[in-house]
């Protein structure tokens, strides 16, 4: 594993939306084949990507940001229905008549808006292909019989950004269908207890998609080194941790 260096296309250059963020947040920019992907990292599930002068929003919750500082959303994602991830004031602070808005069934059942996307569905939004993925838990339960994300409920999404491709996993576990996602460049991975990984069951999902960069999120108080150090035989790979409130 390489930490803070990468062949291209990848690369990485601290920055911060001084115009449009808090200087709290960190931003890494990624070089792609049309142009760089700039990455903003809000806090717990919660991300902002800006490329090709479209903003995407993952998950915007008031919790995270001041949400009226934010840059205006081309796209909203929505992974799934718990508070967490969906915040009906967070997306209505970013939202204009033209904001495009893809979340679950459950989500829009919620909103009352929003295109919806099962599992498997493959759609396209301001020009950026996103496939929706499936997001569940198999360990983990709230009760005996009733793991605390159902399968087919939530979603992850896989975004793709000039030739690169983006897996945002939503609230997962280390599923088997993780074995087909193809060609993923950048992988976001939940991991904390007991909602979603471990940081072994992190370290499994990485030696099975083998993205190029590996951003644990989602992670609460989990110790971050961990991966680190599980993932440490994985030269291809680079774990990038930065700062999630």
């Amino acid at each position: 594993m390489t930490l803070f260096a990468l062949a291209a296309p990848l690369s990485l250059v601290p920055a911060i939306f001084a115009s449009a963020a808090p200087a709290s947040f960190e931003t890494d920019t990624v070089a792609t084949s049309a142009g760089d992907l700039k990455i903003t990292f809000i806090g717990h599930g919660t991300l902002l990507f800006r490329f090709g002068g479209k903003t995407v929003h993952v998950d915007p919750v008031e919790q995270y940001a001041d949400y009226t500082r934010l840059p205006k959303a081309d796209l909203i994602l929505v992974t799934h229905e718990h508070s967490d991830h969906l915040d009906k004031q967070a997306i209505a602070a970013i939202s204009t008549p033209e904001t495009l808005l893809a979340v679950s069934a459950e989500c829009a059942r919620q909103l009352g808006r929003g295109v919806v996307m099962k599992n498997g569905d493959i759609k396209t939004f301001q020009g950026l292909k996103v496939e929706a993925v499936p997001a569940y838990n198999v360990a983990h339960e709230r009760s005996p019989g009733h793991p605390f994300h159902p399968q087919g409920v939530g979603n992850g999404y896989v975004i793709t950004f000039g030739d690169q491709r983006v897996y945002v996993a939503g609230d997962t576990e280390n599923i088997p269908e993780m074995a087909k996602l193809a060609k993923i460049d950048i992988a976001f991975l939940p991991m904390n207890l007991p909602y979603t990984m471990t940081p072994e069951m992190v370290a499994n999902a990485v030696r099975t998609i083998q993205p190029r960069i590996v951003y644990p999120y989602h992670f609460g108080k989990t110790d971050t080194s961990q991966l680190v150090r599980l993932l440490s035989d994985q030269k291809n790979v680079e774990v990038r941790i930065r700062k999630l409130p």
